[in-house]
């Protein structure tokens, strides 16, 4: 069973999602991003997606108050990214209540910080955030691509000790035209003890079916239930026998 996993984006505290990564494209969901979380849970989701995109925006923790509210009034198993730079901002978001924290810019940028964080925290907290545009990497909320493959990349932190993948194909993030399911399942193809997690471009329950069938073990998901495209009572024969 594919596990599922909303995800909450927050600029200004608010609730929000972009198109392609692109700032200038921020549409308001929700003032109360707890709210959204709360409904994720009364229909049966046990993760969540957050993402501090003016963190990543700024290079440094910020919304983590939000993340406290949701982690202390959820039971949701929550995974927190954007902009954490340092241990420090690490340690804050634990503090805050992420189980688990993503990173994707500094892997990239720092790759000997981004190593120490999972020889300190170890491999089941520090998640690897692969964002990729045309199979090349793609940091600071996907304003800048990189000279690096989206493969031998993923593979040189599986070495390290990375386990879980959240792979976000930035040309479908956004867009409602389906998952890059033969890019995910090309990456399974070529590390198949990777946990992957697929995000970008889920428009439908059928493209979470395309997703389970290929194989892949987990999808983030976000614009299709805000624009209404998936309802949320739907994803409950999903949610049965979600796994960790």
């Amino acid at each position: 069973m594919i596990e599922l996993i909303p995800a909450i984006d927050i600029i200004d505290g608010k609730c929000v999602r972009l198109t392609q990564g692109d700032y200038a494209s921020k549409k308001i969901y929700n003032e109360e991003p707890l709210e959204v979380a709360k409904m994720f849970e009364a229909h049966g989701l046990r993760r969540l997606h957050v993402v501090d995109l003016d963190g990543a925006r700024e290079g440094r923790i910020i919304n983590y108050r939000i993340l406290e509210r949701i982690a202390s009034r959820t039971a949701l198993i929550i995974d927190f990214g954007g902009g954490l730079k340092s241990e420090e901002d690490l340690e804050i978001a634990f503090d805050s209540g992420a189980q688990m924290i993503t990173g994707g810019s500094i892997a990239i940028k720092s790759p000997e910080i981004f190593t120490s964080w999972i020889k300190r925290f170890g491999s089941k907290k520090i998640i690897l955030g692969a964002d990729a545009k045309d199979k090349k990497i793609a940091i600071n909320g996907w304003q800048n691509t990189t000279e690096d493959e989206l493969i031998p990349f993923i593979e040189q932190y599986h070495q390290k000790g990375i386990t879980k993948v959240i792979c976000t194909d930035i040309s479908r993030d956004g867009m409602l035209e389906g998952p890059s399911t033969e890019l995910y399942k090309e990456i399974r193809q070529v590390l198949p003890e990777i946990y992957l997690i697929a995000s970008g471009g889920v428009s439908s329950i059928g493209d979470i079916e395309q997703l389970e069938t290929a194989g892949i073990p987990a999808v983030i998901f976000g614009k299709a239930i805000y624009e209404g495209r998936i309802q949320l009572k739907d994803l409950i024969r999903f949610t049965d026998n979600s796994n960790e």
